[in-house]
């Protein structure tokens, strides 16, 4: 089911280092289509980056300048839409993604650990990266396939893989 009124074409949706960024605007730039990455449209809104955001204006106001983002673009036709690895779970988010068109990127702790590296950039994953990474992935599954309409496996894939196997699936859809 479809929400009613305009709607992105794909909202990207998975845990951090499974190439969420990457893949959308890939997928974006194959189909033509812009791309609204959550994550830099509330750096940009906040004139700041969110590991700052985290560390001075706390997770609570975080997450509430990113539900305000996701929000805001669910409503903008034809995007590529690529959400932080939280965002859908905040009830507001979760609620508003129903309907919509979601691809779940899904990744294992081995890939994701190679990817991101497990730095400071990410607040949640700076006390014992490997096991928190894992505790949120435990939580956020549920709910990522949940939400999603089809998964994308990333495990051992190069991005333009990853894009190449969505791009079949979004076909066989329309």
């Amino acid at each position: 089911m479809n929400p009613a009124g305009p709607a992105p074409f794909v909202v990207v949706i998975g845990p951090p280092g499974v190439g969420k960024s990457t893949v959308a605007r890939g997928l974006a730039e194959r189909l033509g289509r812009r791309l609204v990455d959550t994550d830099t449209l509330v750096e940009e809104r906040e004139g700041s980056s969110i590991a700052d955001l985290f560390v001075e204006a706390g997770e609570e106001y975080f997450r509430d300048a990113e539900r305000r983002a996701v929000i805001d673009s669910l409503p903008e036709d034809g995007i590529v839409l690529a959400l932080g690895g939280g965002a859908p779970m905040t009830p507001a988010i979760e609620s508003a993604l129903a309907g919509h068109r979601v691809l779940f990127l899904d990744v294992g702790i081995a890939d994701a650990a190679k990817r991101i590296g497990f730095d400071r950039a990410r607040p949640l994953l700076a006390v014992n990266p490997r096991q928190a990474w894992i505790r949120a992935m435990d939580q956020r599954r549920p709910t990522y396939e949940g939400l999603a309409r089809w998964r994308v496996d990333t495990a051992g894939r190069t991005a333009e893989e990853v894009v190449d196997a969505a791009l079949v699936l979004l076909e066989e859809d329309e």
